[in-house]
């Protein structure tokens, strides 16, 4: 099931989070990094991911930057590294040592150069060069998924200077240049079709540095370097993001200044007609509509957007309700904060009203004094420093790579919407006279169920982002969630809810484990969203029924405290479960003794929980 993160320790996690604040991962130079990885020493209670790196190059030097940058994110790396060149020899043999390391992810990087010499000593003309190459990284794909549960990074492959028709080379399909572009075309589609793979995109990385400065023929045949050294800090980064995204590092929310950072001018003195903001006038008030509309695109793929603003609230929402060339509604905006209190405060407020966590929150503020300020009261909030021309922020921001994710789902294309439900019971709670009485009214419906193919993309991104409610943190993937499904010693179950007002979505995962004597608790966690409205008392009452319907004498289940979950330190507890006396993190629960409990959760048609390989 690959390894459990062990818990972080406030010093290794806010480390991680100074760094990130302070330098936002650009001074990519291979010796600072070097330097930085001997010096830095993080506990043993520091996050540890297992990774292995193979390549069809040199991956040395690569491994150090990998284990370096993880450890400045507050992470520790065991890195495996694979023979020079000997991806499917590796992958393909089910004894090998790869597979003895039991890793949590292997990051499979594939050069241009290797690509260009087997491409350039073909016989004849390679017409179906794309489609052998393309089936040959597909077997390697599969042997992995066949021997261990480990996340797939693969690289795109870069394309090489190297021209042979000029301009016409786009126009000759077999051009080395043609079949780099289809090779990399292709493998988008295919790994968009399966669970488990990640792409790092190095040809991304090629293009941005510029293809003339990245390759490096010396380095290559010198020391099978796939880029120039100055460069392979980017490549190492491009990775790092996305191992980061998978361990459930995402942010979640930003939280926006508004005069001079989403407009030109301050509103309060210049009124709406007279704030920098245009749709088609070009200079400084198109850079901040293009810097809204980059905010809208974040926000359709899920990622909230909130106010903290020093103003008055009436003067602060001018804008967004007149101003003709305002891309950004108040819709959009899922808090808005507008006082004359310290920006700390106001995104203290934002945090506790999102019920997310502060490292999950990106600031983005023009004014140096109110970005020093959020860094030393809230070391945990990510606070780029912003370049002065407001032409330059979205390039910058897209730079830095603070959006990364893993997975998409479609409660991610929901997630304003949900919240602006949300608000809306919050208005009939306060309505209420009582918990109870409003909780009656919500008329919620649970579906629970066994894992299934639909639901395993948002299973997955639950399971890796979920921090707070979540009992042992085990960071699973889509491959290992999927693998779940079959297993018929597991029960895994997924949870939905909806009310009168919208659909939550899935919200609460729980993995259990079938023991001789008892039912084990593997996985449990939950969304914050729906904390107080009696879901993980409606699922204990059910993991308590599979354990009567299977027989056994009692459910058991590990707490594992991390930084971040001491929300549910006493859950097992609340239920009355009884300390083990064989592990200090283990609670027992004897099955007769179990009271059940109340709820206004109504269980909607659902499919089983328990299934067989031959049922499904």
């Amino acid at each position: 099931m690959g390894s459990v993160p062990f818990a972080t320790s406030d010093s290794d996690r806010l480390e991680g989070h100074k760094h990130l604040s302070t330098h936002m991962g650009v001074e990519l130079d291979y010796q600072r990094i070097v330097r930085a990885a001997k010096k830095l020493k993080l506990g043993d209670s520091a996050p540890l991911m297992r990774l292995a790196i193979l390549g069809d190059c040199s991956t040395q030097q690569l491994t150090v930057l990998v284990k370096g940058l993880l450890g400045e994110a507050g992470l520790r790396a065991e890195i495996y590294e694979g023979g020079f060149d000997a991806i499917e020899l590796e992958c393909c043999d089910p004894a090998s040592a790869l597979y003895r390391f039991e890793p949590d992810a292997i990051i499979i990087l594939n050069s241009a150069q290797t690509l260009r010499m087997a491409y350039l000593q073909q016989p004849s003309e390679a017409t179906a060069y794309v489609g052998d190459c393309l089936a040959r990284i597909v077997r390697i794909w599969d042997a992995i998924q066949s021997n261990c549960r480990a996340a797939i990074l693969q690289s795109t492959f870069a394309v090489t200077p190297d021209s042979y028709f000029g301009s016409f080379e786009l126009k000759v399909p077999t051009s080395l240049r043609a079949i780099t572009a289809a090779l990399n075309a292709n493998l988008v589609a295919v790994a968009r079709e399966r669970t488990g793979i990640l792409l790092h995109d190095t040809e991304a990385v090629a293009s941005w540095v510029g293809r003339r400065q990245f390759f490096d023929d010396r380095a290559w045949d010198l020391w099978k370097l796939p880029c120039s050294l100055e460069h392979l800090p980017r490549i190492a980064k491009c990775i790092v993001d996305v191992l980061l995204a998978f361990h459930g590092r995402v942010v979640k929310c930003v939280v926006l200044d508004l005069d001079n950072t989403l407009w030109g001018g301050v509103i309060g003195d210049d009124g709406l007609e007279g704030i920098e903001l245009s749709m088609h006038g070009g200079g400084a008030g198109e850079s901040f509509v293009r810097l809204q509309l980059y905010l809208r695109q974040l926000r359709k793929r899920g990622i909230l957007l909130a106010v903290c603003s020093k103003n008055d609230e009436a003067v602060a929402l001018l804008p967004f309700l007149q101003h003709p060339d305002m891309v950004l509604k108040r819709d959009d905006i899922a808090v808005f904060v507008a006082n004359w209190e310290d920006k700390a405060n106001g995104i203290q407020r934002i945090r506790a009203e999102l019920n997310i966590s502060l490292d999950s929150i990106v600031f983005l503020d023009d004014n140096v004094f109110e970005r020093n300020l959020v860094r030393e009261l809230l070391p945990e909030v990510i606070v780029p420093e912003l370049p002065e021309d407001p032409s330059s922020v979205v390039k910058f921001l897209s730079e830095l790579n603070l959006f990364e994710t893993t997975s998409l789902s479609n409660e991610d294309l929901q997630r304003a919407k949900q919240y602006q439900t949300e608000a809306k019971r919050r208005e009939s709670a306060a309505r209420s006279t009582s918990v109870q009485e409003f909780l009656r009214s919500l008329d919620m419906q649970i579906v629970v169920s066994r894992f299934d193919a639909f639901h395993v993309p948002r299973i997955a991104q639950l399971m890796q982002r979920s921090n707070q409610f979540n009992l042992c943190t085990r960071r699973l993937g889509e491959s290992e969630c999927a693998a779940l499904m079959c297993d018929e010693s597991f029960i895994p179950l997924y949870a939905t809810l909806a009310d009168r007002f919208g659909d939550h979505g899935l919200i609460s995962v729980v993995v259990l484990e079938r023991q001789p004597e008892a039912l084990m608790v593997r996985d449990w966690l939950m969304s914050c969203r729906v904390l107080a409205r009696g879901v993980e008392q409606f699922l204990m009452n059910h993991v308590v029924a599979q354990a009567e319907q299977l027989g056994l004498k009692s459910v058991m289940g590990e707490y594992i405290p991390t930084a971040k979950n001491g929300m549910v330190r006493d859950f097992f507890q609340r239920f009355g479960f009884t300390h083990s006396s064989m592990h200090q993190n283990e609670w027992v629960l004897d099955v007769s003794s179990y009271q059940r409990q109340d709820t206004y959760l109504h269980l909607a048609q659902s499919g089983p929980s328990i299934h067989t390989p031959e049922d499904l």
